[in-house]
């Protein structure tokens, strides 16, 4: 017999607001995909420039979760269901579209870094 007792099983809490698992998974699994920072037009004096600004919890979720819908309604399938799951798989990887997507956004944001004073 052992002393240390028997593992709980591990299961997800779910989401507050729909009272889902599934919802709360998928928003924790779109942390890899939210951008830190994105970049903005702006314009000033009459030239128009890329200034990087950060993004909030909120702001940053709702951009991972168009990028997921936009590279998942490229593929072909039956339903979104089919379309989504191996988006979602390949961003567990650290690639598909939707990382793809992120690290583009970041390296403009570095690009651009010098305009940052233009907010």
């Amino acid at each position: 017999m052992s002393h240390r007792g028997t593992a709980e099983e591990k299961t997800a809490k779910s989401d507050l607001i729909y009272c889902n698992r599934l919802v709360n998974m998928l928003v924790n699994s779109i942390c890899g995909v939210t951008p830190d920072m994105v970049v903005k037009a702006r314009r000033v004096g009459g030239s128009t420039h890329q200034v990087p600004i950060g993004t909030g919890s909120t702001q940053g979720k709702a951009l991972a979760i168009h990028w997921f819908l936009g590279a998942s309604q490229k593929c072909s399938g039956r339903n979104m269901a089919f379309k989504l799951s191996p988006e979602l798989v390949d961003a567990t990887k650290v690639s598909g579209d939707a990382i793809r997507k992120k690290e583009e956004t970041h390296r403009m944001a570095k690009e651009n870094i010098a305009f940052a004073h233009f907010r």
